[in-house]
């Protein structure tokens, strides 16, 4: 699924869409480069699932907990770790295992950890201004 958005404003129908569509699933590695709108995109993904904590980037924290009915959503930012033992010393397979929503930024480094029956990609690509396509591949 290739969706495109032209403005910020766009995003909330554009995570809507994702989560309508790949809701069931709880793992999410959010491609792109620098100032994509990884952060962004899932401020709109927690937004849709009814966050009631201030969603922000994880860049310093590693790993952002937000509360939603019920439920925990995990947001980890992977940008500063150097090897994929980092991620093991934080317990990234502890977030991975949980049945809770959670959404990776930088997921590169961790992807020999991810299930692919279980992850849904998501790649935001910039096309200019505010413009981004964002490109989502799920598991069958």
């Amino acid at each position: 699924m290739t969706l495109a958005v032209n403005s910020i404003q766009e995003l909330s129908r554009a995570a809507k869409q994702v989560l309508q569509n790949y809701g069931n699933f709880r793992i999410f590695a959010v491609y792109g480069q620098m100032g994509a709108g990884k952060t962004t995109f899932i401020k709109e993904l927690c937004a849709q699932l009814h966050c009631t904590d201030a969603v922000s980037s994880p860049t310093y924290a590693l790993v952002n907990e937000y509360s939603a009915h019920n439920s925990t959503i995990y947001h980890l930012d992977l940008y500063r770790l150097k090897n994929i033992d980092e991620a093991l010393d934080i317990g990234i397979t502890d977030y991975l295992n949980r049945n809770s929503y959670c959404f990776i930024e930088w997921p590169e480094l961790i992807e020999p950890l991810l299930n692919p029956d279980e992850t849904v990609s998501i790649h935001l690509s910039v096309i200019s201004g505010n413009s981004r396509q964002i490109t989502i591949q799920a598991p069958l």
